[in-house]
Formats: C-alpha cells, structure tokens, sequence
C-alpha cells in the first residue's frame, strides 16, 4: 500500500522536532510492508490555521490518487476540528484512500477503526444539528421580538438605473457604476417592467 504521512510542529523554537513522528510512521509503514510514496511536513505552523502549506498539497495530492493511505500522529497534528477531521476523512473515504492515526488507534483498514469513524461522523452530523437548531432559534426569537431577519434590503438608485438602461448600458454595466450585484440590477429591472 502507498502511503502517505503528514506531521505538523506548531514551533520550531521550542526544541519540538518533526523527526520524532516521522521515526515512528516509517517505523509503522516497515512493519505492515507499505510504502511511503511521499512525507507533508508542516512545521511552525498553529493546526488552527485553514490552509498549512503541506496539508493542501497532501489534500490535492489525495485527489490525484497519489497514495493509498494517509497516516498522522495524532488527530490534532492533522486537522483543527471534529468538523475538519470528519469532512477530510469523507474525502478520502470518496476517493478510496484509508486514513490511520496512530496514536488515537483509527484505523481504517479495520473494521474498528472504521466503527471510530462512524461514531466521529456522527458526532460531526450532530453538532451540525445543533448549530442548525441554533440559527431557527435566534431566528424566531428575532421575528418574536419583531426585529428583523435576514439580509437587510438594497438601496437601489431607481432613477440612475433608469437613466443608464435608457442609455443602453448593460445589466453588468449597470451594476459596476451603482454597486450592486448583476443579479439585484436584473431582478430590480424586471420588476420594473411588470
């Protein structure tokens, strides 16, 4: 199997070394009889960050069906959220490629390790859940209290839009000199001509 590993150090000032987790991937690899096809080192970058250099190029790496599996240290080494973490390894479900962290014993390849990924796919499906149940509350709580909701409205200059259609301005034209989208400028002139 090919495999690929990611490793991340948040500092590199602070004596933390790349090489620890890289010793004990090849280490891991050797003893399954897999290949290394290539290593994404991402060092002195925070995991909070949404785009690391090697993580992007692993992720672009994973669409060219360039390796088999993936294989990090740890979850936080690799992704910044539960969110992060389940929709990277849906991705690579789609694409066929196995995903092993060592450290926390998720292994995809294994009937275990894809139970684990179950149960975080379901944590993820739930807090999503949450977040949408959150929204229609503030929402409603909004239209209870008679505030407004949703975007506020656009203040279109009716007489310049008049004034540069008749000039036979077009509708992206019309757009760029009041400031608004091609699509409000279209709907505002259709309604216009009803």
């Amino acid at each position: 199997m090919r495999t690929a590993l990611y490793a991340r150090v948040s500092t590199v000032n602070n004596g933390q070394d790349v090489s620890m987790q890289v010793r004990e991937f090849e280490e891991f690899c050797t003893s399954r009889k897999w290949t290394v096809s290539d290593r994404y080192i991402d060092r002195g970058i925070s995991g909070s960050k949404d785009s690391r250099p090697e993580l992007n190029r692993l992720m672009a790496d994973a669409k060219r069906r360039k390796f088999d599996a993936v294989v990090v240290y740890r979850f936080d080494r690799f992704a910044r959220s539960t969110r992060h973490l389940v929709n990277a390894l849906a991705e690579f479900s789609a694409l066929g490629i196995q995903f092993i962290s060592m450290h926390e014993g998720v292994d995809t390849t294994t009937p275990n390790g894809r139970l684990i990924f179950g149960i975080f796919a379901s944590i993820a499906e739930f807090e999503r859940d949450l977040i949408r149940e959150r929204v229609r509350s503030g929402i409603a709580n909004r239209k209870a209290k008679g505030l407004r909701t949703g975007r506020r409205p656009a203040n279109i200059d009716l007489d310049r839009l008049r004034q540069l259609r008749a000039e036979g301005k077009t509708v992206r034209d019309i757009a760029q000199a009041l400031g608004h989208s091609r699509s409000l400028v279209h709907k505002t002139l259709k309604n216009l001509a009803a």
